[in-house]
């Protein structure tokens, strides 16, 4: 086998890891799962309540509002910035449906970006060869 079968061994291992987290992505997700049935019981009694209901709405808000804009102003430090804005969205998106629809629409930009960031890599690995 020649060495320009395969110029860049990484990318491979990038898609293996790539579906790999997808995986369980999607097994997290799964409603049936015991925390989830969990926390929507505790969600259910919460909702009975309509003054702990509110102190709850805006425990969320301030609490996810406060995760997602401390991860914006990690964005351009070294860290997990981006994963701490997301964090705040999904705490935000609990109950709040236009923070599930930005973090819906984030991970759709996300998933554009690095379909091109592939794209782009494959493209200057057959450059070179």
């Amino acid at each position: 086998m020649s060495a320009s079968a395969n110029p860049d061994p990484q990318p491979a291992e990038a898609d293996g890891l790539e579906r790999e987290i997808r995986t369980e992505i999607v097994e997290a997700e799964r409603p049936d799962r015991p925390i989830r049935k969990t926390l929507r019981r505790a969600r259910a009694w919460v909702a009975g309540h309509p003054l702990l209901e509110r102190f709850y709405r805006v425990g969320v808000a301030v609490f996810g509002g406060v995760l997602a804009l401390g991860g914006l102003i990690l964005v351009p430090l070294p860290g997990p910035g981006w994963l701490v804005v997301f964090l705040g969205l999904a705490v935000l998106g609990t109950e709040f449906h236009w923070a599930r629809r930005i973090a819906a629409w984030l991970k759709r930009q996300l998933d554009r970006f690095w379909a091109w960031w592939r794209q782009y890599r494959a493209q200057r690995a057959a450059r070179r060869v």
